[in-house]
């Protein structure tokens, strides 16, 4: 595993103590509503500190992406970071809630690692070294298509410009599939992707930090990830399609007649 991967892991760790130190005192957080329905705690932001603080003192010199506090410049090398990925799950004491922490080199993503503190669970992945839980190698399903699999989504709650669009997608799916699971960590959906527990997962308007670590993860996992339309501009529209190959071209192909007009350019 690449240095900068036991980094990623190391600073995943670090902040997952900080989320579960609060896990059973979730009434005392201070809470804040970033827009409508996106919420953001003490917890995300000490998280993120210390994320940072860890990135830093290995790497003083790379740019990094957080959630909560923005772009920091650097060198060529990139850092994306979501501190607590399912801020609400975690906010209503749903146990379904990750950290996420990415690594892009020019435009490439190099190292990812995915924590849930609750399970004790690391997902991480290295470019051209494959992806792992804990010591396991992942590798994502056989699912041949769209009969029997099961699907993971995120539902639009922030952005609902395309709502109907989405309901459009939802049932479409829900007819040609054993079954969709929305458990409100893209995050964490991307990492059971990798690790055969999801056939499939989609999303519209997420941002690079919900899923950069999971890209990386589901790719070395074996399997594909594409835009809505099935093409490669997946980071910069926040408009995702993952799954084994058959299972992510299956989806394309069942969701592209219901792809809003604005999302086909």
């Amino acid at each position: 595993m690449n240095p900068t991967t036991n980094i990623a892991i190391r600073a995943a760790r670090k902040a997952g103590g900080i989320v579960m130190r609060y896990f059973d005192r979730i009434d005392s957080l201070k809470v804040s509503e970033k827009q409508a329905n996106d919420y953001v705690t003490e917890v995300d932001r000490a998280a993120e500190a210390t994320i940072i603080e860890v990135i830093r003192r290995a790497y003083p010199h790379h740019a990094i992406l957080a959630e909560e506090s923005g772009e920091h410049r650097g060198n060529d090398f990139l850092w994306i970071i979501d501190p607590l990925d399912g801020t609400t799950n975690y906010l209503h004491g749903f146990p379904q809630f990750s950290i996420s922490i990415a690594l892009q080199h020019r435009g490439q993503l190099v190292s990812a690692a995915i924590y849930d503190p609750v399970r004790d669970e690391m997902f991480s992945a290295s470019r051209g070294a494959g992806a792992l839980l804990n010591d396991r190698r992942l590798r994502v399903s056989d699912q041949k298509g769209l009969k029997g699999a099961l699907i993971g989504t995120g539902i639009p709650f922030r952005d609902q410009r395309y709502l109907k669009e989405y309901l459009d997608m939802l049932a479409a799916m829900v007819r040609d599939t054993a079954g969709i699971r929305r458990p409100g960590s893209a995050a964490l959906d991307f990492a059971y992707v990798a690790a055969g527990r999801l056939d499939g997962f989609w999303e519209l308007g997420l941002s690079a930090w919900d899923f950069a670590a999971g890209t990386l993860l589901v790719q070395e996992a074996g399997g594909a990830v594409s835009d809505i339309r099935g093409g490669d501009r997946h980071l910069e529209s926040g408009n995702v399609i993952a799954g084994n190959l058959k299972v992510q071209q299956a989806m394309v192909k069942v969701l592209a007649p219901h792809v809003p007009d604005a999302l086909r350019h």
